[in-house]
């Protein structure tokens, strides 16, 4: 912090420790809400890839979400995760506890899938997760007890807007887009129970399975 507000100009010899801290909030609350009112400004925070899943039983209630993370970049790393609710709780897959809390809290709690659902705080799992993604052919992610097949792409387009809430707070988001024709979700030994739903038209098909890849966000 200290060496980007050196950059800026805001800290001089004559700077006493208090009045730095405080210039130091000013400055990060009003770069934060110049970057909200201005996506222009906006930052990338994650690059990489975000598949996710829902299923639902018979009644459209939702059995299962399961969120895969390809990290290539991030503020807070790089690494692969998964992030599985159900109404039983919420398990947080992966190497790193730094980047995979964050995945779940930052971004998949606040994701639209999941409101109206109650959410508690994720049990950390430490294990390697293995990604294996295709636009062509689909998705396979495995780690901690959790298996994860997509398949039947059924479309490819991308998908860009800066008005993607997450805690109230409006981030910029683009990526492309591959909604799938079938997927099937295996937990500790057990398919998960549930299916998935699709939508759309011919030339936009949607679906509760979906594939995505160059996906940055900024904020």
């Amino acid at each position: 912090m200290g060496t980007a507000l050196g950059a800026l100009g805001f800290l001089t010899a004559t700077t006493t420790p208090a009045s730095a801290s405080a210039s130091a909030s000013a400055s990060a609350s009003a770069a934060g809400d110049a970057a909200n009112a201005n996506p222009a400004l906006r930052k990338p925070i994650l690059v990489g890839a975000n598949p996710g899943l829902q299923l639902f039983d018979s009644s459209g209630a939702c059995t299962a979400y399961l969120s895969t993370w390809h990290v290539e970049w991030s503020t807070h790393g790089s690494g692969n995760a998964l992030v599985l609710w159900r109404p039983d709780g919420v398990r947080a897959v992966g190497q790193d506890p730094n980047l995979t809390l964050w995945l779940a809290e930052h971004f998949v709690r606040h994701f639209p899938e999941l409101d109206g659902l109650p959410w508690t705080t994720p049990r950390f799992q430490r294990s390697t997760v293995q990604v294996r993604l295709d636009l062509a052919s689909g998705l396979r992610a495995q780690g901690g007890g959790i298996d994860v097949r997509m398949a039947e792409v059924l479309d490819r387009r991308a998908f860009a807007t800066d008005q993607f809430p997450l805690a109230g707070v409006d981030h910029s988001l683009s990526l492309v887009l591959g909604p799938c024709g079938r997927a099937e979700a295996h937990v500790d030994g057990r398919v998960q129970p549930g299916e998935i739903t699709r939508g759309g038209t011919p030339d936009r098909p949607s679906s509760s399975a979906f594939l995505t890849t160059a996906e940055v966000w900024r904020a």
